[in-house]
């Protein structure tokens, strides 16, 4: 009798899972109201690339490589048209994309970050979301994700909003080129609207203005070698909030190794 009835419990357990897998706002990444950047919805084409089920690419023009894979990521990002991508400062801005006008479409919507520029988005009035398999289907109704993805191109609405990874710090990953004297980096998991500009500071002395040098990537160029530890000051698009990350860069720092902050945007 006990053996049925944990039969049964297991049964039941693997049916609401994969009920609230298509229900959970968390496993599709929804963004919450109070975190929307605009109150209206702006019309924009659609479409995918990469495995059904994946993240599309390895981070591409942003340069985020196989983190698009891992949580806070977890698949569910974009390429985009020139108007999105803005010559790289699109990097890491999140949106919410819904459809509506399929049968399959739940019209529920969707959050997906900016990880690549699509240069066979051609440019025109409308925004264009290369969207990641997974992301293109998750705005699918429930089980209905292949028969989306069968449609292949969409007419969507979008809106730009914070991005939001709850528990997650800012992580900054030293470029394999790096050295002393040519410091670059990615900033990523950044939550809010994205970043507009960034400083660093050494062990001794003032912020200096850090360079955006392609996609998610930012470079300083110094005359004479880095004193870290080093720290890193981020001002975020839009609202002008700074986030200082101390210290973030210890002592013996090494060229292609990420370290982790502690701190995040308030979103």
């Amino acid at each position: 009798m006990a053996y049925i009835y944990n039969y049964v419990f297991i049964l039941i357990s693997a049916l609401l899972l994969n009920y609230t897998h298509c229900l959970n706002p968390k496993l599709l990444n929804i963004t919450s109201d109070y975190r929307r950047v605009n109150s209206y919805w702006l019309p924009a084409r659609a479409t995918w690339y990469g495995s059904p089920n994946g993240a599309g690419n390895d981070g591409g023009a942003c340069g985020y490589l196989d983190s698009v894979e891992r949580p806070p990521f977890s698949g569910m990002t974009s390429s985009c048209g020139s108007s999105i991508f803005a010559s790289g400062d699109g990097c890491g801005v999140c949106y919410q994309v819904k459809c509506t006008e399929h049968s399959a479409c739940s019209g529920e919507g969707v959050t997906v970050t900016i990880i690549d520029h699509c240069p066979g988005c051609r440019p025109s009035d409308m925004a264009h979301f290369d969207l990641s398999g997974k992301a293109f289907g998750a705005m699918a109704k429930c089980g209905l994700a292949d028969q989306l993805r069968n449609a292949g191109n969409l007419y969507i609405q979008y809106q730009r909003v914070k991005c939001n990874y709850p528990g997650v710090p800012v992580a900054i990953r030293v470029d394999p080129g790096s050295n002393p004297h040519y410091f670059a980096f990615i900033i990523e998991y950044e939550d809010g609207e994205g970043i507009e500009s960034v400083k660093l500071k050494q062990q001794y002395g003032g912020w200096i203005d850090v360079q955006r040098s392609w996609g998610a990537t930012w470079v300083l160029n110094a005359p004479n070698a880095l004193e870290p530890p080093l720290s890193l000051l981020l001002i975020e698009a839009r609202s002008g909030q700074a986030l200082p990350l101390y210290n973030v860069i210890p002592w013996g720092w090494s060229p292609g190794q990420t370290y982790r902050s502690y701190v995040n945007f308030r979103t």
